[in-house]
């Protein structure tokens, strides 16, 4: 209704190794908005845009805030900053966690950790955070197809959280390869996967 000329394909079956191709056919940027525990389709479609030079934005509702990251052709790949390879799915799922968020501005504030359980497949959100996401994505977006201004790419990032009043750019040399964002990880197992070591 909003624009009758638009021509938008649908895949009723989901993203699989079987459409991805042209799940991507001739686009330009991708915008990660899958659900957080949909990481076999995120990491294969991570993988499909970065073999076809296909920008990445990625921006999720982390408690109050949105944490961002841009995957540019030719910078970082999604798998050398996440680190993905060689864990269980629930173990790529907390280095996902922590690699969006490393500066874990969200975790002073937690009422209810245990809210989030990911053997469960829970992660609570706000709806505040999910709009503040949709901003930041298509305003970055926006700023990469017109190429206008200085893009912060892997293995840099931002996180802005409004409960906090606090705004932070982060810096992943190593992605989650880091000494301490392999500390971050132990501990973020302990609280989302409810393990001891």
């Amino acid at each position: 209704d909003i624009n009758p000329d638009a021509n938008i394909k649908t895949f009723d079956a989901g993203i699989n190794e079987n459409n991805v191709d042209a799940f991507l056919d001739n686009v330009d940027l991708y915008i990660d908005s899958l659900d957080f525990f949909a990481l076999d389709a995120r990491k294969l479609v991570f993988k499909k845009c970065e073999d076809k030079g296909i920008p990445i934005v990625t921006a999720a509702p982390i408690g109050m805030g949105v944490a961002f990251l841009c995957f540019m052709p030719g910078n970082m790949t999604t798998e050398q900053y996440f680190c993905f390879a060689g864990h269980s799915n629930q173990q790529q799922l907390v280095r996902f966690l922590v690699g969006l968020s490393p500066a874990m501005l969200q975790r002073p504030y937690l009422v209810l950790p245990q809210k989030a359980d990911f053997k469960a497949q829970k992660a609570p959100s706000l709806p505040m955070a999910v709009k503040l996401c949709a901003g930041v994505a298509g305003s970055y977006a926006l700023k990469i197809l017109l190429n206008r201004g200085e893009v912060l790419a892997a293995p840099h990032g931002l996180h802005f959280d409004i409960y906090r009043n606090k705004f932070k750019k982060t810096y992943l040399p190593f992605g989650n390869k880091g000494l301490l964002q392999r500390v971050k990880i132990k501990i973020a197992a302990k609280i989302v996967l409810r393990t001891e070591g």
